[in-house]
């Protein structure tokens, strides 16, 4: 009997490939030739799931927007009401939440490659625009929701949600630049040291 594939599966199989590809030769070295070749399929199975590149990268980058959101929203369940966990305890799901979005592995390393790619592909092309956008909205509500039961007496949410939010773009780049990344420890000893700041009072 012929093998039964499950598109779902090949599709994910597929995106995989695309972020290993986008990762270690940029968004101009993912053709579909080159993705297949990536996944170890033939370039007819590529293009039975996929239209062309276009297709294939808003489906990857959708793969990528929604693996992002679903992990930081369970962060953020861990995390629960205002009072649910001791303070210290509520750093630590907070630190663990936000590393979601840093390079601190070999699959957030690519992930944040393969986002930062994108978001320069989408100044360029509009399709991809409406993506990265709702990748930005979603992160940062749930920036703030993590914030809102954290903050010191006096600290404004907004400002403080674009502070957070200029630290893990910065700490983004710093940790997949080619030469001297900072490395994951001091990813997240900076990520730590400026959350326990946000507890106090503003000056």
């Amino acid at each position: 009997m012929p093998k039964v594939v499950d598109a779902g599966e090949r599709r994910e199989l597929v995106a995989d490939a695309l972020f290993r590809v986008v990762a270690r030769d940029g968004l101009h070295g993912a053709s579909l030739r080159s993705v297949a070749a990536e996944a170890d399929l033939n370039l007819g199975s590529v293009r039975h799931y996929f239209a062309g590149q276009s297709d294939l990268m808003r489906f990857a980058m959708r793969t990528l927007v929604d693996r992002v959101a679903a992990r930081m929203a369970a962060r953020v369940e861990a995390i629960g009401d205002p009072g649910s966990l001791p303070a210290d305890e509520r750093v630590d799901a907070a630190v663990d939440l936000f590393a979601e979005l840093l390079p601190l592995d070999a699959r957030r390393h690519d992930e944040v490659v393969v986002f930062l790619e994108f978001s320069a592909a989408a100044r360029r092309d509009p399709g991809l625009a409406d993506l990265e956008r709702e990748s930005t909205t979603g992160t940062d509500a749930l920036v703030r929701r993590a914030l809102t039961a954290s903050l010191g007496a006096g600290r404004d949410l907004d400002t403080e949600a674009d502070r957070l939010a200029a630290l893990l773009d910065g700490l983004s780049l710093a940790g997949t630049r080619a030469v001297d990344p900072v490395g994951p420890a001091r990813c997240r000893a900076a990520l730590r040291a400026h959350l326990l700041d946000l507890r106090a009072p503003a000056g």
